[in-house]
């Protein structure tokens, strides 16, 4: 089980999502999303939370489950979970060459590490426009990404 968070800053109105520059292999100097192996005796609360301090430093309020992505090729199930960052005071940690907040626009779509985060943050924004439109909310998505034509779907 792969577990991690979607760490989010919101300011006048502005949507930001912080990312980790990939200081490991598999797809080092890729973006990704906080997050990692879950551990023997953790929950997959505990392990969002800790993940996320050891690669940014970020210190988060979890909210919920977010997305559940199956990743059958790989023999993985990847999980993220919404989260607001409580302040700005984050670091590249170990396993990171940078960290950094990105607004939708901003995000570099084609320097994204793996399929499930590609997945995970247009489901967000995508939930996050119905929000702000006030006609929708933030939902539980389950998604299988599928090996198709040598490439998984994002």
């Amino acid at each position: 089980m792969v577990i991690g968070s979607i760490p989010v800053w919101e300011q006048d109105g502005q949507v930001q999502i912080l990312l980790c520059k990939r200081a490991i292999e598999p797809r080092y100097g890729k973006w990704t999303l906080p997050g990692g192996f879950m551990e023997n005796n953790e929950t997959t609360a505990a392990a969002a939370l800790r993940e996320t301090h050891e690669e940014s430093g970020a210190q988060i309020a979890l909210q919920n489950l977010f997305t559940l992505l199956n990743v059958p090729q790989v023999h993985q199930v990847h999980m993220f979970y919404r989260a607001t960052l409580l302040n700005l005071d984050f670091a590249a940690g170990e396993e990171s060459l940078e960290v950094k907040l990105f607004g939708e626009n901003e995000i570099p779509w084609g320097e994204l590490a793996f399929p499930t985060v590609c997945k995970t943050l247009k489901l967000f924004f995508e939930d996050h426009a119905k929000v702000k439109a006030g006609v929708g909310s933030y939902d539980f998505h389950t998604h299988d990404i599928l090996k198709r034509h040598g490439r998984p779907d994002c």
